[in-house]
C-alpha cells in the first residue's frame, strides 16, 4: 500500500484550475463511473482483495481511482493502535493508469464494471470523494469486516445513489460468514488461517446478508451485478452497464470454498494425545517436556484470547470461546507435570484445576447444543478434548 506521500495528488484535484479541464470540475454529465476491483495478491494482507472507484472525464480523457486501503507506518502510535484494533486508515487518489499498472504488474486480475450514474448522481460523488480527501476527513477508523476498503468504497457509492444499495443488498442472503471467507482466503498461509480462525469468536460466525458479505471486494463485484437503479426517465435498469476484465489473475486463485478444519485438528489432537500417553509410560522426560510445551502454548494462547476480549475494539475475537479450552489455567499444572514424571503425588491445587478444565472443555462442547449463533471452535474442540483428557489421567496416573 502505498503511504501518506500518496495523497499529493488529491491536493493536486483539489487545487483550483479554472483553465484545466478534468475529473475535479468536469460536469456530471461528463463523468463516467466505474468500480474497479482487484484480485487477491500473494502476501497475506492482500489475501482479501481490494477495490476503487474510478471517475473518468470523457472529454479530456482523464481518469482517476479513489481508494481507502492506504495506511501511514510513521503515524504516531502504530504498532499500539494495530495492537489495540485502534487503526486509523486512509483514503487515497491516484491516476487510474498508475494505479491499475501496478496491480498488472504483480498479477493480480483488474475488473472495470461501467455503473449507471445519472449526471447528478455522478457530480455528487465526485464531490463527496474530493471532500473525503481533504486532510481534516481522510482518515477514518478502519475494521477488518465493517470498515475497510470494500465496505467505504460500498458506502460512499450507496450514499450518491440516494441509499438504493444498502436496502437490495440486505434483502439478498450472503453466501458464508465472516470465519468461512476469512479461513478461504487465507488457506494458503496454512498457519496464519489457523491463528486467526484460533482467535475469531462468535461474532465471526453470524449469518450475513450480501450487504454485509461485501466487506470483500469481490463479493462487492458479483453482489452490484444484481443492483437495479432509477434511469433518467425513471425506468428501472441494472446499477452495471458493463463489466471488463481489463487483466486477469496470473495467481493462485483462492478455493471457492473455506477448508473444514474438523479433521485434520482431531487427528492432530488424536496424535499428541497419543504421543504423550506413549512417552508418560515409556520416557518420563520427554513426556514431561512435550507436557511442558502443550501447557506454556495453551496458556499463553489463553492470555492472548483475554487480552484480545478485554484490552483491545477487536470486537470479532471477543467471548472467545476457545477461552475454555486454552487458558492461563494450564501454566498452574507445569510443576504438577513434573512431580507425575517421578510418580509424585498431584497436589490439591493441581487437582482442582485438572477438574475445572476438564469441566471447561464439557462447558464448550454443550454450548453447541444451544440455539442461535454458536461459536463454531468444533476443529479446536476435536484437537483439545483427547489431549486434555490424557493430561488429566497422566497427572492422576500412578503405575501399580
Amino acid at each position: 500500500m502505498a503511504g501518506i506521500a500518496c495523497l499529493l495528488l488529491g491536493c493536486l484535484l483539489l487545487m483550483p484550475a479554472p483553465a484545466r479541464a478534468g475529473v475535479a470540475n468536469a460536469p456530471g454529465s461528463n463523468l463516467e463511473v466505474s468500480l474497479i476491483t482487484y484480485g487477491p495478491g500473494e502476501t497475506y494482507w492482500e489475501r482479501f482483495g481490494h477495490d476503487a472507484i474510478e471517475l473518468r472525464d470523457t472529454v479530456s480523457g482523464e481518469a482517476v481511482t479513489f481508494n481507502y486501503g492506504v495506511f501511514d507506518f510513521d503515524e504516531s502510535g502504530f504498532l499500539l493502535n494495530f495492537a489495540r484494533g485502534q487503526m486509523h486508515y486512509l483514503m487515497d487518489a491516484a491516476p487510474s493508469e498508475v494505479d491499475q499498472r501496478y496491480y498488472t504488474e504483480v498479477g493480480r486480475s483488474v475488473t472495470r464494471q461501467h455503473l449507471a450514474f445519472t449526471p447528478a448522481q455522478a457530480a455528487d460523488l465526485r464531490d463527496y470523494l474530493l471532500w473525503n480527501l481533504q486532510p481534516e476527513n481522510v482518515r477514518y477508523e478502519y475494521d477488518y469486516y465493517v470498515r475497510n476498503c470494500a465496505t467505504r468504497v460500498r458506502d460512499a457509492l450507496d450514499k450518491a445513489l440516494g441509499g438504493t444499495l444498502k436496502p437490495q443488498l440486505e434483502a439478498r442472503p450472503g453466501g458464508m460468514t465472516f470465519r468461512q471467507q476469512t479461513a478461504r482466503l487465507m488457506s494458503q498461509q496454512a498457519w496464519l488461517m489457523l491463528i486467526l480462525d484460533l482467535g475469531l469468536g462468535p461474532y465471526a460466525d453470524q449469518p450475513l446478508n450480501a450487504w454485509q458479505e461485501s466487506f470483500l471486494p469481490e463479493v462487492l463485484q458479483q453482489e452490484i451485478n444484481h443492483v437495479t437503479v432509477a434511469s433518467i426517465d425513471g425506468k428501472a435498469q441494472p446499477l452495471v452497464l458493463s463489466q471488463n476484465l481489463l487483466s486477469p489473475n496470473r495467481l493462485v486463485p483462492p478455493p471457492a470454498e473455506a477448508p473444514d478444519l474438523r479433521l485434520p485438528l482431531a487427528l492432530a489432537g488424536l496424535a499428541l494425545a497419543a504421543l504423550l500417553a506413549s512417552a508418560h509410560r515409556f520416557a518420563p522426560t520427554a513426556y514431561a517436556l512435550l507436557g511442558s510445551l502443550y501447557l506454556v502454548l495453551a496458556g499463553l494462547v489463553g492470555v492472548v484470547l483475554l487480552i484480545l476480549w478485554t484490552l483491545t475494539t477487536h470486537h470479532s475475537a471477543w467471548a472467545n470461546a476457545n477461552l475454555l479450552l486454552f487458558n492461563p489455567l494450564a501454566f498452574l499444572l507445569l510443576r504438577a507435570l513434573w512431580r507425575s514424571r517421578k510418580h509424585l503425588a498431584t497436589s490439591r491445587l493441581a487437582n482442582g484445576v485438572i477438574v475445572v478444565q476438564l469441566v471447561a472443555v464439557l462447558i464448550a462442547c454443550a454450548l453447541h447444543l444451544l440455539s442461535g449463533v454458536v461459536q463454531q471452535n468444533q476443529p479446536w474442540l476435536l484437537f483439545a478434548l483427547p489431549v486434555w483428557l490424557v493430561m488429566a489421567w497422566s497427572l492422576r496416573h500412578r503405575p501399580s
